[in-house]
């Protein structure tokens, strides 16, 4: 009789760039509904205390050398657990449709016309540089902003990237570290050698660490500041042009004249 009683359905919740207070309040409150959660490698995993205590938790994310499950296990657990308990939260970093194939879970769970339900994450791309007073747009410095995952499905370099690095607009680079010298080089043959760059690693959370330094210099800063991955780079005047990055950049070009 109990399995007569179970509801299906499947919500996917954003759970935002790292910061747990950057959580939507309706996605505090699909989690406190859930009676399964399927979860990433989350930047903070306190966001899991607002799921409840009996509620089963399944880590399904994908670190560095190591994936738990692939995307098809995925689907299939999201599926399953959701005919068995019923509410299968599946929570997602930064925003589920962004570089987060929250699209394809979407697909394949609706074909077994399980209903589902979206939650918008606050995205990386835009709440990292924001916590450091980037502002992406900016009046009469610039008037649009790409967002591009550096590294493909095939492991390639994005083909967007010598796109927009032919453009005046800010080019936010998601994933794109271990292309840092083709992104470089792509910039350089633009003559954008000069445009300022920050690399924000972490972003949003208490161990976050940045370098700032220009298309012509950002290796050795990267280098330097000892950074790495999850990092988010991004390219355009308006770094230079945040209040909190000043600082930073009256340093770097004092060492520039310097030298």
């Amino acid at each position: 009789m109990h399995k007569q009683m179970i509801q299906p359905k499947v919500t996917l919740v954003g759970a935002g760039p790292g910061d747990p207070d950057l959580l939507t309040l309706k996605g505090v409150k699909a989690l406190a509904e859930a009676n399964v959660v399927l979860y990433d490698a989350l930047a903070n995993e306190e966001i899991m205390n607002h799921a409840p205590q009996n509620a089963i938790k399944i880590f399904v994310g994908k670190r560095i050398g190591c994936h738990e499950y692939s995307q098809d296990q995925i689907n299939q657990l999201i599926v399953d657990n959701a005919l068995t308990y019923g509410h299968v939260v599946r929570l997602k970093g930064g925003d589920p449709f962004i570089f987060g194939r929250g699209s394809e879970e979407i697909e394949y769970v609706e074909s077994f016309g399980i209903p589902t339900f979206v939650v918008p994450g606050i995205s990386s791309a835009i709440a990292v540089p924001a916590y450091q007073g980037i502002s992406l747009t900016k009046r009469g410095t610039s008037e649009s902003f790409w967002v591009i995952t550096g590294t493909t499905s095939d492991r390639d370099l994005s083909k967007d990237i010598a796109l927009a690095a032919q453009s005046s607009a800010t080019v936010v680079i998601l994933m794109g570290m271990s292309k840092l010298s083709q992104i470089v080089t792509l910039f350089q043959k633009e003559s954008k050698g000069e445009t300022p760059v920050a690399i924000i690693q972490n972003g949003t959370t208490p161990n976050e660490k940045i370098g700032v330094g220009t298309i012509d210099t950002i290796q050795e800063v990267v280098v330097a500041n000892k950074l790495s991955s999850p990092a988010i780079i991004v390219i355009g005047e308006v770094v230079k042009e945040s209040n909190k990055l000043k600082g930073f950049y009256e340093e770097f070009l004092s060492k520039e004249i310097i030298s």
